[in-house]
């Protein structure tokens, strides 16, 4: 089961990846068979591959520069509720709510994402 210190830890360098948009960043997010799904776009990566070229595909969104707040709701075994606050210069602000779930080595094997532009 994940610490909140690892959760922590995670987040940070999930918004550093974001920041960055390198393959290395992001694949060590993610576990070889992870998945990453988001609503209400229809997102839905299967492993890491997947998941980094998707990602990669989004560099756009970053213009103009963005911002990102957040909050751990909870930690229920080994996944995570976060709700965040994203707000980009050229798209908007967004309002996300995701569950993370982790494995033993605090890799996310699962990603879901309810983004909602506010």
């Amino acid at each position: 089961m994940p610490t909140k210190k690892q959760i922590e830890g995670w987040v940070a360098a999930y918004v550093h990846a974001w920041h960055s948009n390198t393959t290395e960043d992001i694949e060590a997010l993610f576990a070889a068979d992870a998945e990453y799904h988001e609503w209400p776009y229809e997102t839905h990566w299967i492993g890491c591959e997947e998941i980094v070229d998707g990602w990669r595909s989004r560099e756009a969104w970053q213009q103009g520069g963005w911002d990102f707040d957040w909050t751990l709701l909870m930690i229920n075994g080994d996944t995570a509720a976060i709700k965040g606050t994203g707000v980009y210069k050229e798209l908007g602000t967004f309002a996300n709510l995701w569950t993370v779930t982790f494995d033993e080595l605090a890799k996310c094997t699962v990603f879901r994402m309810w983004n909602n532009q506010v």
